[in-house]
């Protein structure tokens, strides 16, 4: 089996699943991300372009194999800094926001009725945790673990395809 179409379709489909379950803890859960979620979410959502163009470009193998490298990069990402906020969630540093929200635009009405409906969502405080690993610290390890994955499919002999 080769290695490449493995880790192309690793790093489509792992940011996407993350990313759905993101959208489901706030969505469904009620779980409203904080300022360092949202810098998480953004290198998964660099990396699902990242992996398409790698999919489009599957008939120039190096190419392909950058592009999905540089999707398992962007993954890697989001993973260390779901590293960082679990750190500033258990207490272990600082983070290096106050972690607030703004509203959208409108009139000076419509902003502080926003204001006032938005939910206050503090980066140290973790809002959901399962056997003490918070869903930053998850992400950080599951993300972590699938980029390096994706880069030892690509860098195993044969991997062109």
């Amino acid at each position: 089996m080769k290695s490449l179409p493995l880790a192309r379709a690793m790093a489509l489909i792992f940011p996407a699943a993350m990313l759905a379950g993101a959208y489901a803890f706030q969505y469904l859960g009620g779980l409203h991300p904080c300022e360092m979620c949202w810098w998480q979410r953004y290198a998964h959502m660099a990396a699902i372009p990242l992996a398409l163009a790698a999919y489009a470009l599957r008939g120039r193998a190096c190419v392909s194999a950058l592009f999905t490298g540089l999707a398992g990069l962007a993954i890697g990402i989001g993973g260390g800094i779901g590293l960082f906020h679990a750190g500033v969630e258990y207490g272990w540093w600082q983070g290096l926001t106050a972690c607030s929200t703004s509203p959208a635009g409108g009139s000076s009405a419509d902003i502080l009725n926003q204001i006032m409906a938005t939910p206050i969502t503090r980066c140290d405080v973790s809002p959901w945790n399962l056997f003490g690993i918070s869903m930053a610290g998850y992400n950080g390890l599951l993300s972590g673990a699938a980029a390096l994955l994706i880069l030892a499919l690509l860098l195993r002999k044969g991997s062109k395809a």
